[in-house]
């Protein structure tokens, strides 16, 4: 250690100080220093280390047949068994995950789903494509009565997108940071990542890899072409129409994969496929066609013959001949080729400019109108050069689900996840359409599942520290317990009142009770409710939950409308976590939606008829918005469960025309499960006294989604009456789900 004296008495004045060091001593006190290394306001090594279980909300799987039992189904998938109807029974079942992917990352990472992602093979390609571009529109065109309603993202996408990233360069290097060490460490020995950046941030993003993966494993800078000409001229500077891929591999060695033969050991080299601009496996200039020059073509073409004699025979060239496969050259000295040959021929290998990506067409079928979709071609290339069909393949920032398609079709297992739940519910409604795009066209499909850690990331917010007394984590919990009430009434602008039995605070007149943070409420807590309020002689209250038991709306309303009691229930959404949205004041509570359905029953075939469907949502319905309007403008809101077109005509009176004229409006999605209590959800965690993984039953059931219909960009039709189903005798329990225009989704059970 190279220290003069003055430098050992500036450490200890400073240590004595209790004054950090300055930074130059870093270098000289440690050894091990890197060579670049970025520094950044609140740079930390802490890592989330968390592992919370998984909840499995839904299963898709399109029937790969009509009727049960019609004919066989082996399917070309391995390791998968099939029911009666074709739909996947064993094998790995693709995942698309709602929540924060810091959290998502560690329970994949250290969790019971580790040993699945081992067993399929191993994550083998991650591609993201993070929101860096701080000051980018993410709300959403929502096509509603013949005119278009902006859906603004959930206040989590606001704050992740803008408010936290939008701070500076450090804030979004800190996120992607920790993001990024537990990718790596997700990532299989022979696996390599792909991250999606613009000219904003791809300085900070190289510099970032560089130090999470090391500056041997980066292997390219990809420069593709994003768009072809410009939209509006800029005199101040050259327009940019490209973004960058930086791709980095978990190990050094290179592995190439040809089509007819592989080169390089097995042990830890990255995969990489040579592909040409077609997304066709790149063969090298060996394996190209032989060249001929047969006798029967130069008697009666005039070509010489070669001195080393014949490379086919004769009555081979005759058939190439009669065929037409054979093509000359402009010189009788040159070489017939094969035309077949040159056919195959797939072109030249990619390099690390792509300027042939086709950008998204307005009228194209993959087209979502989703802000940062990118092209499936883009997509098809990173996964066919970085990945084998069987592969498991994630992208933890999935938008629309452009990698998820794209695995799909090409044969490889996935793994999706988002903040946004509109993101996963776009995403749930294009992997429908590609199993039903790949049944058409005789291919096979993996089942897929939504999951999200839900009660479980609540429970995480009040859980008690570990190596506490039971003293101790009693008092912390009652301590967080209060703090999470006391940060529902703030969200919800309501009065606390400490000590009031069942209710835990005012608002306008109207008591309010929340229900507990890890347990939907169920009619007891209500009709308890409904108790207090009469022993009390309270006429209106509001009961504020996470879940709601299914089947509690509207008869516990109704109930207690008779009792002379105006009960409203309201969801607490997951933004309320983010105590910058509650400090301004953007948290909404929304009312529970009500769906009416009926089953009718037939020779054993169910058919389900959507009947009736209501929301009482209100987005911009504010005074001082409305008074902004200027004479000639318009604007499309959301108000007490309707969207409304309100327009200030040239002398400034107001109009208000309603769009969604019809409850059908609402429904973007509805499907059924025609056997709700068929499949339990089993929940895999550790045993914190035992160190044992253990399975148990949560109590609930998985939704087999056997049926739907949804809206597409193309089709804005509806069926409100499911296929029939035939069903053995005895009695069933139906459940019919239904999302909403805005993502959220509501689902009622049928006996």
């Amino acid at each position: 250690m190279n220290l003069s004296d003055g430098d050992k008495r500036d450490i200890l004045r400073c240590l004595e100080a209790g004054e950090p060091l300055p930074e130059r001593y870093r270098f000289l006190l440690f050894a091990g220093k890197r060579e670049v290394e970025l520094v950044w306001n609140g740079k930390s090594a802490e890592v989330c280390d968390v592992v919370l279980p998984f909840q499995t909300i839904e299963q898709v799987d399109e029937p790969r047949k009509e009727k049960p039992g019609a004919e066989d189904t082996t399917g070309a998938l391995p390791g998968l068994g099939w029911d009666a109807r074709g739909r996947q029974l064993a094998g790995w079942t693709n995942k698309l995950i709602w929540g924060d992917n810091k959290l998502i990352l560690a329970s994949l990472k250290n969790g019971p789903l580790r040993a699945d992602i081992e067993k399929a093979g191993g994550l083998k390609l991650i591609y993201i494509d993070p929101p860096f571009d701080v000051g980018a529109d993410f709300s959403m065109n929502i096509e509603i009565g013949g005119d278009s309603f902006t859906k603004k993202p959930n206040i989590l996408e606001e704050i992740a997108y803008r408010d936290t990233w939008g701070r500076g360069a450090d804030s979004f290097i800190s996120m992607i940071y920790e993001r990024l060490i537990l990718m790596r460490d997700l990532l299989a020995e022979d696996g390599s990542i792909y991250v999606h950046c613009d000219w904003r941030v791809s300085g900070y993003m190289r510099m970032v890899l560089d130090e999470v993966f090391g500056k041997a494993k980066f292997v390219n800078e990809i420069v593709w072409r994003r768009r072809t000409s410009k939209t509006s001229p800029d005199t101040n500077r050259i327009e940019n129409v490209v973004d960058y891929l930086l791709w980095y591999s978990k190990s050094t060695d290179v592995k190439i994969h040809f089509q007819y033969t592989q080169y390089g050991s097995e042990e830890y080299k990255k995969i990489f496929n040579k592909v040409d601009e077609d997304g066709r496996r790149y063969q090298s200039t060996a394996l190209n066609a032989p060249a001929f020059r047969p006798t029967l073509v130069y008697e009666f073409m005039g070509y010489q013959p070669p001195k080393n004699g014949w490379s086919v025979t004769k009555e081979v060239m005759n058939q190439y001949y009669r065929e037409g496969k054979l093509i000359f050259p402009k010189s009788k000295n040159g070489r017939i080729r094969r035309k077949q040959y040159l056919d195959e021929w797939p072109g030249y290998a990619v390099n690390s400019l792509w300027l042939d990506v086709p950008v998204i067409a307005s009228q194209a079928v993959e087209r979502l109108g989703y802000p940062t979709q990118k092209p499936e071609s883009l997509l098809e290339r990173i996964v066919k050069s970085s990945s084998n069909e069987g592969d498991l393949v994630a992208d933890f920032f999935c938008g629309s689900g452009t990698t998820a398609a794209v695995a799909e079709k090409l044969g490889r297992k996935w793994i999706a996840s988002d903040l946004g739940k509109f993101a996963i519910h776009t995403t749930r409604k294009r992997m429908i359409g590609v199993q039903r795009e790949m049944k058409a066209a005789g291919k096979d499909y993996r089942a897929f599942e939504l999951l999200n850690l839900g009660k479980y990331e609540r429970q995480h917010y009040i859980g008690v520290g570990p190596g506490l007394s039971p003293e101790q984590q009693q008092q912390q919990l009652a301590a967080k317990s209060a703090d999470y009430q006391s940060l529902i009434l703030r969200a919800y602008a309501a009065q606390p009142l400490p000590n009031s039995g069942a209710f835990h605070g005012k608002k306008a007149g109207r008591m309010v009770a929340i229900g507990p943070i890890n347990l939907p409420v169920t009619r007891l807590f209500a009709e308890e409710i409904i108790l207090e309020c009469r022993k009390q002689r309270i006429t209106r209250a509001d009961i504020l939950a996470f879940e709601f038991e299914m089947g509690l709306f509207p008869a516990i309303t109704d109930e207690a409308k008779a009792k002379g009691v105006d009960l409203a229930l309201k969801y607490i959404p997951a933004e309320v976590f983010d105590k910058r949205a509650v400090q301004r004041g953007q948290i909404t509570f929304h009312n529970v939606s009500h769906i009416e359905a009926q089953a009718h029953v037939q020779d054993r075939r169910i058919t389900v008829e959507l009947t009736d469907y209501a929301v009482h949502y209100s987005q911009d319905a504010d005074e001082h918005t409305i008074a902004r309007l200027k004479n000639g403008q318009s604007r499309v809101l959301a108000e007490n469960g309707q969207i409304v077109k309100i327009s200030r005509d040239r002398s400034g009176k107001l109009h208000r025309h309603p769009l969604t004229e019809h409850w059908t409006d609402w429904v973007d999605y509805w499907a059924v499960d025609f056997d709700f209590e068929s499949k339990p959800e089993i929940i895999r965690a550790e045993n914190p006294a035992t160190g044992q993984l253990e399975e148990h039953w949560s109590g609930n059931h998985i939704f087999e989604n056997e049926w739907q219909s949804f809206r597409t960009r193309k089709s804005r039709t509806l069926d409100l009456k499911s296929a029939p189903h035939e069903s053995p005798p005895g009695p069933r329990l139906l459940a019919v789900k239904v999302v909403d225009i805005f993502g959220n989704d509501t689902m009622k059970l049928l006996k």
